[in-house]
């Protein structure tokens, strides 16, 4: 079980957002925290302290004038922490290549290896052929729908029509070398760890970690106890670096 630090960025800004709130246009978005800081700062905080593994989430959608000067901090961060952090956002077969070459250890992939919310196996493949399956993370955030959690895409706004399940990650871990999964319902409120999904996520032999919700320290030791050890955790709003209580010494001393 590992801390995977995280840096959201949004409109060129390291944020924290309530993660069902986020829409393309900006209108509705419920923003917990806005940072005075850049994505640099963030990623020598989690550099001094060797977490690596974490995650650099671009939240607008590629093609925007804000998507550019989103993935601009991005880049500043993994230069500041090379090789220490993954990228995710709006990244593709095409573009995966310059987070790579720009410090990434991984790229973090959701929305284009769906087509139609149908899984794309020749986008799967082209992704692999571009940089590797072991430098892909197939990120799998879902909602819950008619009583079951469904993948989501696309900022995590549609819904794909498959069910968050063993035989999902199955299917695709010949593709990548591990998964992320954002429990989107739970996400940015810290109100507590969605159950259910972890417990989908302890029957899962692979490297998986789990974000959203988390709020104190009995959260982190509760994914410890239900995932039997094996689940790695994000903490984002609720920690003190994003105006939240918990202290980063807190979280890692906890893991120790």
């Amino acid at each position: 079980m590992r801390f995977r630090p995280c840096i959201d960025i949004h409109n060129g800004k390291v944020k924290q957002i309530v993660g069902g709130s986020l829409t393309d246009d900006g209108r509705g978005t419920a923003e917990n925290f806005v940072s005075d800081k850049d994505a640099a700062y963030y990623a020598g905080i989690y550099a001094k302290y060797s977490l690596a593994g974490g995650h650099i989430a671009m939240l607008n959608a590629n093609g925007t004038k804000e998507y550019e000067a989103t993935r601009a901090e991005a880049i500043k961060a993994l230069k500041a922490y090379p090789g220490g952090l993954q990228a995710g956002g709006g990244i593709n077969a095409d573009n995966a290549h310059e987070f790579i070459d720009a410090g990434a250890s991984h790229v973090i992939v959701t929305s284009y290896v769906f087509r139609d919310g149908i899984i794309d196996r020749d986008r799967l493949l082209k992704l692999k052929a571009a940089v590797g399956s072991s430098r892909v993370v197939l990120d799998l955030s879902c909602r819950k729908r008619d009583g079951d959690y469904y993948i989501v895409t696309d900022r995590w706004q549609k819904f794909t029509e498959h069910k968050l399940e063993t035989g999902v990650f199955d299917l695709l871990k010949e593709y990548c070398d591990e998964f992320l999964v954002h429990a989107v319902d739970v996400e940015g409120r810290r109100s507590g760890v969605d159950e259910k999904v972890i417990a989908i996520l302890a029957d899962v032999p692979y490297t998986i970690t789990y974000a959203g919700g988390i709020s104190c320290i009995e959260d982190i030791r509760l994914i410890g106890s239900a995932g039997c050890g094996r689940i790695d955790f994000t903490v984002g709003s609720a920690l003190e670096l994003f105006g939240g209580s918990l202290k980063l010494s807190e979280v890692i001393e906890c893991i120790r």
